[in-house]
């Protein structure tokens, strides 16, 4: 089968994957010069390189790990201490550590837990280990069912201290979601806990070894076109097209520079696309079937990534930091996290502001001020004083929609990868996978879509094929 494809994030980019490893013919459309959708990034006019978002890969990310087996770049992945580090801004420059032993799953993240004497007090830590089991003990279903509440009512439930709240799980619903423990969700933050919980490296972190761009999103474009598949770039969806029983007629894809648009005819069509596109370019006749009707209960939520270059060494510590910021989320120095990006003498920032709602639309001035307000608390030996450190440049990243917006409730309104129309699938991290809106959850949207494809269209499959299986880092 031919499958056309919009969009060339991770999403899409799995799909297309997974469609050739089934025998199929897949051809990925995407409308930016660059691939790798909410993974893009760039290098500004000194060839360094600047990302959309702060990238970091879990142990409990099974099938992006399978993916990166299957395509032979495991070596990319660069494995961090097994470890959980968050500031303490009542003590500027100094660090909380959450550090896992090596020993099974979850009495390594309790015991990390535990001993943890920077944070939290002896009763803090024992309602906080005791009020995670619910989440392991009751399985997925109660999970799931903890979308009426919001993280911050389901804590209380729980008789987590409020300590345990501010101090832990809003830096924790920040990085994971990019909105606050009031507004997010208790099914999303739980699902990840729960790996955590369940996986003996599920809370291991890895950076990649350089842009996602060149190290991820290439190696997937290799593996695509050899095996028959196309990408192509520069080609935006303009129009899904229909027939009178409601059917894809074609793709009729912009033309760009100066180029007349495009009619695309395939066997079937993917949208890949994120769920604030997809609603704009839905077809009229489609927006009367309650499948599709659902996706307006979703949207994407605003987020900031920004890179910050320093004449100095700020920190020397390999791995992702919880702020613990009224502003910023978490942070790495990439200079030392990433070893494409790495510098002996000066640091290179990376920081996810949020909550991003009030600041989406400030001026870069606006927003880089308040964040160097925000270092000189975390950072004050370095950025203030006599010979402070000097902001060499920054470049702000802004993505007024990103993943869906993880509210309570939402998870009713995700649509499976298999819609009412016979020749169109749906991929990415919003449709209904166990995940949330994440990396992992973009590439198991796209696997799933390429199975549900390939359970219809059965085809003969080339020399690799869609796997479940998983991999543990070590």
């Amino acid at each position: 089968m031919r499958v056309a494809i919009a969009g060339g994030g991770l999403a899409g980019l799995a799909c297309a994957k997974y469609l050739v490893d089934s025998g199929h013919q897949p051809i990925i459309f995407e409308s930016r010069d660059v691939l790798g959708g909410l993974v893009a990034a760039w290098k500004d006019q000194d060839g360094d390189w600047y990302e959309t978002g702060l990238h970091a890969f879990f142990g409990a990310y099974p099938n992006m790990l399978q993916l990166f087996k299957e395509l032979d770049i495991e070596d990319r992945l660069q494995w961090k201490e097994h470890a959980l580090i968050f500031n303490q801004p009542e003590k500027p420059e100094t660090y909380s550590y959450f550090s896992v032993p090596n020993i099974p799953a979850p009495f390594n993240v309790l015991m990390s837990i535990l001993r943890n004497n920077d944070m939290l007090t002896w009763t803090q830590k024992l309602r906080f280990a005791l009020g995670l089991w619910p989440g392991v003990l009751r399985g997925q279903k109660y999970v799931e069912a903890m979308d009426k509440y919001s993280l911050k009512e389901w804590l209380e439930r729980q008789g987590i201290d409020e300590r345990v709240s501010s101090d832990v799980f809003i830096a924790a619903s920040k990085a994971l979601t990019f909105i606050n423990p009031e507004d997010v969700s208790a099914t999303i933050v739980l699902t990840a806990v729960n790996k955590f919980l369940r996986e003996r490296y599920g809370s291991k972190i890895a950076f990649l070894d350089g842009s996602p761009t060149e190290r991820l999103c290439q190696p997937m474009v290799d593996y695509i076109t050899a095996r028959g598949g196309e990408v192509l770039l520069e080609k935006p969806l303009k129009e899904i097209v229909v027939n009178a029983d409601g059917t894809v007629r074609h793709f009729l894809m912009r033309g760009l520079h100066g180029q007349p648009d495009q009619i695309v005819e395939a066997d079937l069509y993917v949208s890949a696309m994120s769920v604030d596109v997809m609603k704009v370019l839905m077809p009229q006749p489609w927006k009367e079937i309650p499948f599709f009707q659902k996706l307006e209960g979703l949207e994407g939520v605003p987020v900031i990534n920004l890179h910050l270059w320093f004449d100095r060494k700020l920190t020397d510590i390999d791995h992702l930091l919880f702020s613990r910021s009224d502003l910023l989320s978490v942070y790495a120095d990439m200079s030392i996290t990433c070893k494409a990006y790495e510098d002996p003498d000066r640091s290179m920032l990376e920081f996810v502001l949020a909550p991003a709602k009030d600041w989406i639309d400030r001026t870069d001035e606006e927003i880089i001020a308040a964040t160097m307000k925000e270092l000189e608390r975390l950072f004050p030996q370095h950025l203030t004083g006599e010979n402070p450190a000097k902001l060499r440049k920054y470049k702000v990243v802004k993505t007024p929609r990103s993943v869906y917006t993880a509210s309570p409730g939402r998870q009713a309104f995700r649509p499976d990868q298999e819609t009412p129309i016979s020749n169109f699938y749906l991929a990415g991290s919003y449709t209904l996978q166990q995940y949330l809106g994440s990396m992992e959850g973009a590439v198991l949207s796209g696997k799933l879509a390429a199975q549900a494809i390939s359970n219809a269209y059965p085809a003969a499959p080339s020399s690799a094929s869609v796997s479940s299986s998983q991999a543990v880092p070590v």
